[in-house]
């Protein structure tokens, strides 16, 4: 039993045994070995250690979701009906109140219509509606009337032969 305990839990000798001279040689064999082991220390450490900055993380194009649910809009987890259990009633009520009000929202966003837009569309309506409107002879002349006749009337009048 001594020997299996000196095998397993090695006691370390005294400071004046060790300098003793039939004792140099294990000295020697133990400062090795420390010394071994703290250079595999310092070289596994220095070994797998890069010196780069980190990459910064890409955005993912995907949405990764662990369940299903969202894909086959399943409705609320736990159900209850006519008062059998009011605690899950009451989250369901939320749940179906958030759920609608997410869908007015959506649907909102869908059909709004901004003040800019509604003023292009009644800028270009008011022109259509004018021009349908019109007779087909004042469509035909210019915008501008005021600058005198057309080139068209001018090129319709009768001339007048010179006397040369």
């Amino acid at each position: 039993m001594a020997n299996e305990q000196n095998s397993t839990n090695p006691t370390k000798l005294s400071k004046n045994v060790l300098q003793m001279k039939f004792m140099q040689r294990s000295v020697l064999r133990i400062e090795n070995e420390q010394n071994e082991e703290e250079n595999n220390r310092a070289i596994d450490d220095e070994h797998w250690v890069m010196d780069v900055p980190p990459l910064p993380k890409k955005q993912s194009r995907y949405d990764i979701q662990p369940s299903y649910v969202a894909c086959e809009n399943l409705c609320f987890g736990r159900m209850s009906f006519k008062g059998f259990n009011p605690e899950v009633e009451k989250l369901m009520a939320i749940h179906n109140t958030q759920m609608e009000l997410d869908a007015a929202e959506e649907r909102e966003r869908e059909t709004h219509v901004s003040q800019d837009e509604m003023a292009e569309r009644y800028k270009s309506l008011v022109g259509i509606i004018a021009k349908k409107f019109t007779k087909k002879r004042k469509q035909k002349q210019p915008v501008d009337e005021g600058a005198g006749p057309s080139p068209e009337k001018q090129g319709r009048q009768f001339l007048k032969p010179s006397d040369d």
